[in-house]
């Protein structure tokens, strides 16, 4: 059998509505837009949990947070569960890793499973990306090629908001940049809505984000979503670089390349910034396959995918079996134009606190402690502005989507060394 090489590349924060050839006008990816073109695009596809550390221990184990003991940043993934690392090393792969880990260290110099090909230098992108696609390039141009290869290209950017929203939390007044007035994008329009009734935890979270603290007017909401694009594309260079090396060294014919992020960013929809919520924004990702036997092309914008998927998906294309009880499936039904038989998606967030049902018409938000659920009809309100628990009419699809979380719940492995703040209860 003819393995592929897999080219596993992951942004950070990256809002899904930020591809040119997904439809934002605002952006130029032409490098991403390549991938789009070349590949299949799943656009309604779920971090497992919207930060940074938890989502990347799902990414690289196939587990939830919850089963990881990654409940917030800081924690390592419980060593008895194999990384995808370790599990392709171990079926005959050479694997390298170049960029931000992060769990729990952002850029350490070793990784179980995983031969270090560039650490970075702190936590900016504007300083450590370039190293990144250096590293892989270079080892792309000199490896052997004996085995299979899987290459992990894990980049900050567009993480860097986080420091343009520390250095402009405080709305000035004007635009600091005269000159880019015709050229700031529009508000989102869920930008005013504050879906009621609303529970603690985002109520608490909209009173803490910079726009509250800098009483930002629309305009500096503007400037925001321009200047996070930007960030987009210094990203969008440093793809365009690996994927120009791909093609230099013929690899890219026998590659499957893969291309998501950790979790979004707000983007002023609900007006808010940064992540670590259950919106659209925050966690919903970019995920785009191409390769052999990938359509090409295609934009598919009905099959669930998520986060936890990305390890048996990339398994199911090197011919390897998944690890023993991984919580994702393999999307390559989807990617190759067949349906995808699944119910639902899970995320979590908050500690755990905060836990998600998405199922092909609603999401459905639960809040530990908080008596006021969410659900939200995505068929007809995509931007999450009307929330549905309250409804008389919509009580059948409330109960049926506390049962999903009930017994999602109930089939995880729980770390044992989960605080019980964040082990989920029912009341």
């Amino acid at each position: 059998m003819n393995q592929p090489n897999i080219l596993l590349i992951i942004t950070d924060q990256q809002h899904a509505d930020t591809i040119g050839a997904l439809g934002q006008k605002h952006v130029s990816t032409p490098a991403i837009d390549e991938l789009v073109h070349g590949g299949t695009s799943l656009t309604q596809s779920y971090c497992a949990n919207p930060v940074c550390s938890p989502s990347r221990s799902s990414l690289f184990t196939s587990r939830t947070t919850s089963e990881t003991g990654v409940w917030t940043n800081g924690h390592s993934i419980r060593p008895e569960f194999p990384t995808m690392g370790q599990h392709f090393r171990d079926a005959g792969y050479d694997t390298v890793f170049a960029g931000k880990w992060h769990v729990p260290a952002c850029y350490p110099n070793s990784i179980e499973g995983f031969q270090v090909l560039s650490s970075g230098i702190g936590h900016q992108g504007t300083v450590s990306d370039p190293l990144v696609t250096d590293g892989c390039v270079n080892y792309l141009y000199k490896r052997d090629t004996s085995n299979p290869l899987l290459m992990v290209a894990s980049y900050m950017q567009p993480h860097d908001i986080c420091e343009w929203l520390r250095l402009n939390r405080m709305d000035p007044g004007e635009l600091p940049y005269p000159e880019l007035a015709d050229e700031l994008p529009p508000l989102p329009d869920n930008f005013s809505s504050i879906p009621e009734p609303l529970p603690e935890g985002i109520a608490k979270k909209h009173a803490s984000l910079e726009p509250r603290h800098g009483n930002w007017s629309h305009r500096h909401f503007q400037y925001y979503i321009w200047s996070y694009l930007r960030h987009i594309e210094m990203v969008d260079a440093e793809v365009t670089r690996l994927l120009a090396a791909l093609d230099a060294t013929g690899d890219r014919d026998n590659t499957v390349v893969l291309f998501t992020s950790d979790h979004g960013e707000g983007m002023a929809n609900h007006a808010m910034t940064r992540k670590g919520f259950l919106y659209d924004e925050s966690v919903r990702v970019p995920l785009i396959v191409s390769g052999p036997g990938v359509q090409s092309g295609v934009v598919d914008r009905s099959s669930l995918a998520s986060g936890l998927d990305v390890f048996p998906t990339l398994c199911d294309f090197a011919g390897i079996r998944a690890p023993s009880g991984a919580k994702g499936v393999s999307l390559r039904p989807a990617l190759e134009g067949q349906t995808l038989d699944r119910a639902f998606v899970a995320s979590e967030c908050n500690n755990n606190e905060h836990q998600m049902i998405r199922t092909n018409r609603y999401k459905y938000i639960a809040y530990k402690d908080d008596p006021i659920e969410q659900l939200f009809d995505m068929q007809k309100d995509p931007g999450e502005t009307r929330n549905l628990s309250v409804d008389d009419a919509a009580q059948q699809a409330l109960e049926e989507h506390r049962r999903l979380l009930t017994e999602w719940i109930g089939g995880l492995d729980i770390a044992p060394d989960l605080p019980d703040e964040c082990r989920w209860c029912f009341s």
